[in-house]
């Protein structure tokens, strides 16, 4: 396994919710990252981010991980959860909500619509 491959693995097993994205949490560098981050900020989710511009082997290692193509990137207790489509997805039908309390991950309730 790469150095990256297992620090990206390290990452994820340290931490219950992990994002992978351009950017950080703090600004965002695609509109996509920042969907995602709005949703977990929203959802009042503690989570870890890496800003994949900032190093070229992070950013094509989660790609290569996760044999997924596209940043950002969600994990949830060592599982991928997917991109901003699905994560978007999830919010928006309340499954998102449902899969992190299965998880025992935190999430303020949201407001009902």
């Amino acid at each position: 396994m790469s150095d990256i491959a297992t620090f990206i693995e390290n990452e994820i097993k340290s931490n219950d919710v992990v994002l992978f994205m351009k950017g950080n949490k703090a600004f965002p560098m695609c509109g996509f990252s920042g969907q995602v981050v709005q949703i977990l900020d929203y959802l009042g989710v503690d989570y870890k981010d890496h800003d994949v511009l900032q190093n070229p082997d992070l950013r094509s290692g989660i790609k290569d991980f996760s044999n997924w193509p596209t940043v950002p990137q969600l994990y949830v207790k060592g599982e991928f959860v997917g991109g901003c489509d699905i994560a978007r997805e999830m919010f928006q039908s309340g499954e998102l909500v449902t899969f992190l309390q299965e998880k025992n991950i935190p999430v303020k309730a949201p407001a009902k619509a």
